[in-house]
């Protein structure tokens, strides 16, 4: 599905940003249309705030096998459905990006790219985690078409087929265990002479007959076919040596990480496993009563669409509860001094 299409068919985003809305949702993937969908439900009139990336991690990815009642679909399409849902419950959903988020105070006070601001009686954070990228112009270029950085997401698609995995740590030791469902051979590719990961995974990788390892070496260069783009290689490099070696590969994982879009809250709210968003076991409640999260925010295990998704219903939920008890969901405007944290 083209980008134009995409925006074609994308429903436009209001107007006119309200000056305070009951419940705002910051970030626009699985997790914060999901909750702008029950927030809705729910009479709270939502406002969300897409951010930079409209629709998220889906939308840079090709065919979704995974997602229920869709037995294929791509990921853009997917997010332009969930929109126009969400848009249709009643969510107000605005193209501008969140650069300040004040919950020192209440109402929270978030100041958007575009220079306005708007107040909130509660938060959704939904923005979500992105992967860490090596950087290499060639890794851009495939991406969606052969590399990717999600095994459980597109492992499906190299089943009888040549894998390789960059990474030396736990997420690259998982993803390269998890390919050998699908792969015929999964080879491991790591800078260094030893890996990172916990030792009982190591050792079920050094056992696994599908798996190599290629010591001392990195990434050069994913090489391809222009028409259609598609993977047939990568470009190793010795680390130490300098020298170079071609092995075939159909698909290539990239492993080094993912990096929470926390930035916004890194000094206000309780972090951690790097950065992630923490939440009370069992809710998406956060470390400031009013404030809470949902999806690959608050996630560094699942990081899938569905989970995502599931959170930002469980999100709202807890908004609109949360509402209920301080005896805001009829009084928008009331400020907030006056609820008990």
């Amino acid at each position: 599905m083209s980008q134009d299409s995409v925006d074609a068919a994308s429903p436009a985003a209001d107007a006119v940003l309200p000056a305070h809305s009951r419940v705002l949702i910051v970030g626009s993937g699985p997790a914060g249309y999901t909750a702008a969908v029950y927030a809705s439900r729910a009479m709270l009139s939502p406002a969300l705030i897409q951010g930079m990336q409209p629709g998220g991690q889906l939308t840079i990815t090709t065919e979704v096998e995974n997602w229920p009642g869709e037995t294929e679909i791509q990921g853009p399409e997917l997010m332009v459905k969930m929109e126009a849902h969400a848009k249709a419950m009643g969510a107000r959903i605005f193209i501008d990006t969140v650069t300040k988020l004040d919950l020192t105070v209440r109402p929270f006070v978030a100041t958007l790219d575009s220079g306005a601001t708007i107040t909130a009686d509660a938060v959704i954070l939904a923005t979500g985690a992105q992967a860490r990228w090596l950087g290499l112009p060639s890794e851009e270029k495939f991406k969606g078409f052969g590399v990717s950085a999600c095994a459980t997401c597109d492992g499906f698609f190299y089943r009888g087929r040549e894998v390789v995995v960059v990474g030396g740590g736990n997420t690259a030791v998982e993803e390269a265990l998890f390919l050998t469902n699908f792969a015929s051979k999964v080879t491991l590719v790591h800078r260094r002479d030893s890996l990172r990961a916990e030792k009982i995974l190591q050792e079920r990788l050094f056992r696994h007959p599908k798996v190599a390892v290629l010591w001392d070496h990195e990434l050069a260069e994913v090489e391809g076919t222009e028409a259609p783009l598609g993977v047939t290689g990568v470009k190793l490099r010795h680390v130490a040596q300098g020298t170079e070696q071609v092995i075939p590969a159909d698909g290539v994982f990239i492993a080094i990480g993912h990096a929470p879009a926390s930035e916004l809250v890194r000094d206000q709210l309780e972090l951690h496993n790097g950065g992630y968003v923490k939440v009370e076991p069992g809710t998406t409640r956060t470390s400031i009563p009013g404030v809470f999260a949902a999806g690959d925010l608050t996630d560094h295990i699942y990081r899938q669409a569905v989970t995502s998704a599931g959170m930002g219903c469980m999100a709202a939920l807890d908004a609109e509860r949360w509402l209920a008890e301080h005896d805001m969901a009829g009084e928008p405007n009331r400020h907030a001094a006056e609820i008990p944290a």
